[in-house]
Parts: C-alpha cells; sequence; structure tokens
C-alpha cells in the first residue's frame, strides 16, 4: 500500500478551497493524501465574487465556503493566521511567521492576488483603504462613520463595486478614473459612456481621463487629492481599486520561474519550474496570462487535483473521476456577466473587435439606456465578441454561439436588433452534449443531463449533483432549459410507449 502523500496548500481563498474541495471528493483524499492548508489570514475561506453583498446585511458567515467543521469531516488540517515565509525546495518544507514548519510531498501556492496601490503621495493616510478582504470591508464602514464624501481611485470591475458599498454607506461618492472610459478592459468606447452615463444618474460622480498627483490635508473633509492640470476634490476617504498584482513573493524569494511583469510561471499540468509546486488562480502566469476570473482559477484547481492524483497513482486517471481531455489547462474565456448598482452588464469574447476582420454590429436605446454590440468574424457566420449595457437578457444566447463555435443562421443584427428578423434564440437542444453550460465550474450539457437522467429532476438537486450554477449563477437559465428539455424527451418516449401498448378487452 502506498504511503500518503502530503499536500500542502498555501493561501485559503475560493480558488486554494476549490482544489481541497476537488482533491477531497475525486479521490479517497483521507487514504490517500495527508492534506494541510495554510491561511495567512484570520478566516477559512469566503466568497470574494459576493463581497459587495456585505453592505447589504450579509454577514461575513453568510459568505463562508467552508468552516472548521467541514474540513475536520474531511480530516483536513487547517492553519489561520498563517502566513508562508520560507519555502526550502530541497528538504520539501515550508515554515509560516509563527514558526511552524510542515513537510510536503506536493506544494500548492492558491496566494491569489493584492491590490495595486498607485505610488501617490499621501496613500498612507488613515483613512486611505483598499477593497479587498472582509477585514477590508470592516475597516471601510468604519471608515465611513465619520465620513460624508468617499472616493475610489479605479473604474475597472473592482472599482465600481466599491463605489457601490460606498454609496449604500451613504457617502457621496466619485470615482477617479485615469483612462478614458470606465471598466476598459470588459467594454468598448461606447459601451463606457453609456455605462458612465447610467452611473452618473444613480448619483455618483464619476471623473475620467484624470491622474492623481498628491492628497493632502483638506480644509472641508478629510483629506485634498490634487489632480494633473491643477484641479482638486475633497474627501474623507479614499478607496483604492486600482487593478491587482500577483501574490509572487513566494516564487521571487525562492527562485520559482516569474514571467517579466510578475506571475508564477506554469506549465499545462499548473507545475511550477519546481515539478513538485503547483500555482493556481491569480497568482500563476500560463502562456504569458493572468487570469482574473474565478472560473479559471477553478479549472486550474480542477487540473492540479488530476495531475497530483495521476502522479500518485502511478499515470493512473481512473479513479479520479477524469477524463482525459481534463488534464491540461488550455486557457479559459474571460466573458463575463454583472450587475454593478443595478445596471447590467456583459462582456463576450473579442469585445474589442481586435480579431483580424472583425466585423461589429451595434444597437443604442438612448432612451431606455441600452447599448448591445456584437462582434463576428470576416464571414459574419461566427460571433467572436459582444457588450452588452443596460440589459443582458441576450448574454446566455450570445454566449453560447461564441463558447461552441455555432454558426449563425440568421443575420447577425437580427440577434440585438428588436425587429430585425426572426431571433436565433439556441435551446438546448441546438448545443453539442460538450457544450459548456456552466463555465464557473465547467459543468457540460452531458453531465447536466447524465444527473437528470439520474433522478435530479429539478434545479435544486441538479445544482447539488453537478454544482452548475452554483459560482456567478448567470447559467442558472440555460441550465433549467436542459432539464426541461431532458424531462420532456423522458415524457416523449413514455407517452410512445403507452400509445403502442395493445388494448386490453374487457373479460
Amino acid at each position: 500500500m502506498l504511503s500518503k502523500q502530503r499536500v500542502v496548500v498555501v493561501g485559503n481563498g475560493m480558488v486554494g478551497h476549490h482544489f481541497v474541495q476537488q482533491l477531497v471528493s475525486q479521490n479517497q483524499a483521507d487514504e490517500q493524501f495527508e492534506i494541510t492548508v495554510l491561511s495567512g489570514e484570520d478566516r477559512l475561506a469566503y466568497d470574494r465574487v459576493q463581497l459587495s453583498s456585505f453592505f447589504k446585511g450579509k454577514t461575513a458567515d453568510d459568505l463562508a465556503l467552508t468552516c472548521n467543521k467541514t474540513y475536520d469531516d474531511w480530516q483536513v488540517r487547517f492553519h489561520t493566521h498563517s502566513k508562508v515565509v520560507d519555502i526550502n525546495r530541497d528538504m520539501q518544507t515550508v515554515t509560516t511567521a509563527k514558526g511552524e514548519l510542515f513537510e510536503y510531498d506536493k506544494l500548492v501556492l492558491a496566494t491569489g492576488s493584492f491590490p495595486f496601490v498607485p505610488p501617490i503621495p499621501g496613500k498612507d493616510r488613515e483613512h486611505c483603504l483598499v477593497y479587498r478582504t472582509i477585514n477590508d470591508l470592516h475597516a471601510i464602514k468604519n471608515s465611513a462613520h465619520g465620513s460624508k464624501v468617499g472616493v475610489v481611485i479605479g473604474g475597472g470591475l473592482l472599482g465600481l463595486e466599491a463605489a457601490n458599498a460606498l454609496k449604500q454607506l451613504g457617502l457621496h461618492t466619485h470615482v477617479i478614473e485615469f483612462a478614458p472610459q470606465l471598466m476598459g478592459v470588459q467594454v468598448d468606447a461606447g459601451g463606457g459612456r453609456l455605462l458612465k452615463n447610467k452611473i452618473t444618474d444613480l448619483g455618483v460622480t464619476v471623473h475620467t481621463s484624470v491622474a492623481t498627483e498628491e492628497i493632502v490635508e483638506g480644509e472641508s473633509c478629510r483629506y485634498k487629492m490634487c489632480f494633473k492640470g491643477g484641479k482638486t476634490l475633497e474627501t474623507d476617504m479614499i478607496v483604492f481599486s486600482a487593478g491587482i498584482r500577483p501574490y509572487d513573493n513566494l516564487a521571487r524569494e525562492f527562485n520559482l520561474e516569474l514571467g517579466e511583469r510578475g506571475g508564477i510561471v506554469i506549465n499545462n499540468h499548473c507545475q511550477t519550474s519546481d515539478k513538485n509546486i503547483y500555482a493556481i488562480g491569480e497568482c500563476a502566469l500560463w502562456n504569458d496570462f493572468i487570469f482574473g476570473l474565478v472560473a479559471p482559477g477553478y479549472a486550474m484547481a480542477k487540473i492540479a487535483v488530476g495531475h497530483i492524483s495521476q502522479d500518485t497513482q502511478q499515470g493512473s486517471l481512473q479513479s479520479t473521476g477524469l477524463d482525459n481531455k481534463a488534464d491540461e489547462f488550455s486557457g479559459a474565456d474571460m466573458s463575463t456577466k454583472l450587475k454593478l448598482m443595478g445596471v447590467e452588464v456583459g462582456s463576450i469574447g473579442d469585445a474589442h473587435a481586435r480579431s483580424e476582420g472583425a466585423i461589429s454590429y451595434y444597437f443604442e436605446d438612448q432612451a431606455n439606456g441600452i447599448y448591445k454590440k456584437i462582434v463576428t468574424n470576416s464571414q459574419s457566420n461566427k460571433l467572436i465578441g459582444a457588450v452588452l449595457v443596460g440589459d443582458t437578457s441576450d448574454y446566455d444566447n450570445l454566449l453560447q454561439y461564441h463558447l461552441n463555435d455555432i454558426e449563425l443562421t440568421t443575420d447577425p443584427e437580427a440577434l440585438i436588433m428588436p425587429l430585425a428578423g426572426d431571433i436565433a434564440e439556441l435551446s438546448a437542444d441546438d448545443l453539442p452534449d460538450d457544450a459548456i453550460i456552466c463555465a464557473c465550474h465547467k459543468v457540460t450539457k452531458h453531465t447536466i443531463e447524465q444527473s437528470v437522467s439520474n433522478g435530479c429532476i429539478d434545479l435544486a438537486s441538479v445544482q447539488q449533483s453537478t454544482k452548475a450554477s452554483t459560482g456567478c449563477g448567470g447559467c442558472e437559465k440555460l441550465v433549467q432549459n436542459v432539464i426541461n428539455s431532458v424531462l420532456a424527451k423522458a415524457s416523449n418516449t413514455i407517452n410512445v410507449v403507452t400509445l403502442n401498448e395493445p388494448v386490453k378487452q374487457p373479460a
């Protein structure tokens, strides 16, 4: 009998926890692995995607993804307040700031990222904060008690979430963005313009193309922000949300290969330059790219679990439940759908139409605050990108066209323009069996169909069985569509059998 493999996981964010969950569920973890989790925070994993709900009344316990009892039941050893400060690659040990030493056979770095704070003079003042952890949220809430005006530096996704938090706390809120538009990564100039208008209408003042040069003492508020060009703005609180940087300090200090601009270099198995050390999530650099969404991190976690299990079982993947197609990481789709301050925003594929020969189609309803754009290939028969602001009802349909490379059978504009023609809306039956229905957990149509065939006949039971739509929840409608399709086919089969039965004559 093989001895247990010692797996040490550094970091217990969403991706680190998902790795543990996958390793436990895909293997007889208590027999094959001795799992140790080291969390630098003072609590176990929680849902960072839903952080803004904290300001709507949710507690830290509501956001928790696991608890002490769950890890005890899984026989996972865990240590909070345990920041790792040393890796001895020769002896295969890690040491925490508290002096605890842990031996490993496989080490998984799931250290995530940290907020980037621009080097602005005055940035270290007491009420200059960041928006990243539950402790950060407590600090923002405490600062808001004595504040009237709040500023967020950064107009990306997290910046707008932070602005929403300040607004919910009752502060007069400003957003400062260096770029000429909001959410420049996800939406194009047209979508950014409409997004700015809608957020302004909600009572948040947006300043674009603005560079902060210094933060000094204020006159009517705590601080005064001095901008390039001479303009100023007074505020009581400043929240920095100007992007993230990979938390790669351990790799930097202990000679693992790094990217030129940071990030721990990994191969398709999520291994670093040391074959016994893996990196997953926002700290990992794959093909010169860092993925800032949770779904790619989950995919990396699953790949790392498969590879560690394969190595442990001497090349056999059978007992892991993973098929051969899932044993390498090959990138991830960065499409996303969200709601910011009640404003719906969707971004799919090549939203900026940067592909050679790309053709864009636009629809804008200024009266109702709706902007839609789709991007096709040069033949206009494949959808390669989209931007939706103000109305994301078409998102699921467009995403499936993009993810599954489905040929357009109608004019492209019919996908987004009212009365442009028959809407080519996809149903579950139009999708191939290997279509990814849930991007967060990589759940295919076939997996959901199998779940329904095995007796999970409603959304809740399918969610529990497959994890589909339990991430961001954006695919819930399509998951229900697949369930309905399977049940309808089963019902028709039953009806055919009944009709074909011979009619019994009365005795």
